[in-house]
């Protein structure tokens, strides 16, 4: 069964287009569905096992990959791995700022070396790739760039060292948007909500069971987001169909953003939860499977 995409098939058809983050969760998706489209999808990541396996997946469903192992945070290797790129496949039309991490904490217990850690993984590291993507080849070919965030509007307790790097890049992808315009590259932004993703399975799945049934009670459309929801703007985002849209943040959270618990409103629970699920190879983790089954999410 290839990938349910939205757009156009072959929308993406001779453009190479990188996504960092590339090996799992939401970035295994995206890179799933720019394949679909007739795309290169080069992937990028910290583990090579991870990105090996998602480019065999691409591989047997007839789409075409390649990936680079690296860490996004270290300047040389995003340089130099930027310039193998170019090399190989002449141009880079498309930028998915996609890798990112962070762990729960209250902001006087995080330690300053893991609030630096989380900043350098969501806000230094998109910074880099998209310099030298810019500087190495949409500086003379213009481009699309596409920046994953988070839902962070309010802020965000519990993840504060992830909800300041996650505001700076919404600010570095309005900045890059004026100063690359004039190279007809586009950047934009992606801020997911509660994503039923791989990455649950980084966090214990006790601390889930708790939070997660509360977590869908907090978002007016009343159930939780898939990735290949996620994977749909961005695409459409990086595709020609964009082509007017620049230094926006786009929401996908479900309304979770909005003033859902006011006096003045008593929600009910939402008439139609279906969701959006093109993403064949979709992976659910197991809490999340636990408590679908329970009726709990």
């Amino acid at each position: 069964m290839p990938y349910e995409s939205q757009l156009r098939p072959q929308s993406f058809s001779k453009q190479t287009i990188i996504v960092t983050g590339g090996g799992s969760g939401i970035g295994r998706c995206i890179a799933h569905e720019v394949a679909s489209l007739g795309g290169h999808t080069v992937l990028i990541g910290r583990s090579e096992e991870k990105l090996a396996a998602v480019a065999d997946e691409i591989h047997t469903d007839g789409g075409a990959c390649s990936y680079h192992s690296l860490d996004i945070r270290e300047e040389d290797a995003v340089v130099e791995t930027v310039q193998e790129i170019v090399a190989e496949r002449g141009q880079i039309h498309g930028l998915v700022n996609n890798a990112g991490g962070q762990f729960p904490g209250l902001l006087a217990q995080i330690k300053r070396k893991g609030f630096e850690a989380v900043v350098r993984s969501n806000l230094v590291g998109g910074f880099l790739m998209s310099r030298e993507v810019f500087n190495q080849s949409m500086a003379e070919h213009g481009g699309s760039i596409v920046n994953i965030t988070a839902d962070n509007v309010g802020g965000m307790p519990m993840m504060g060292h992830s909800g300041a790097a996650r505001a700076g890049m919404e600010n570095l992808t309005q900045t890059a948007a004026v100063e690359w315009a004039s190279s007809s590259v586009r950047v934009n932004a992606v801020a997911p909500g509660y994503i039923l993703s791989s990455g649950f399975d980084t966090y214990d799945p006790e601390f889930l069971r708790q939070l997660l049934p509360g977590f869908r009670e907090s978002i007016p459309l009343d159930r939780l987001g898939e990735e290949a929801e996620v994977s749909a703007t961005v695409c459409f985002l990086l595709s020609d169909a964009a082509r007017y849209i620049t230094g926006q943040v786009v929401r996908i959270d479900g309304g979770g953003s909005l003033k859902h618990h006011s006096p003045l409103w008593r929600p009910s629970s939402a008439k139609n939860r279906k969701a959006f699920n093109g993403f064949h190879r979709s992976n659910r983790p197991k809490v999340v499977e636990e408590l679908e089954a329970e009726g709990k999410l």
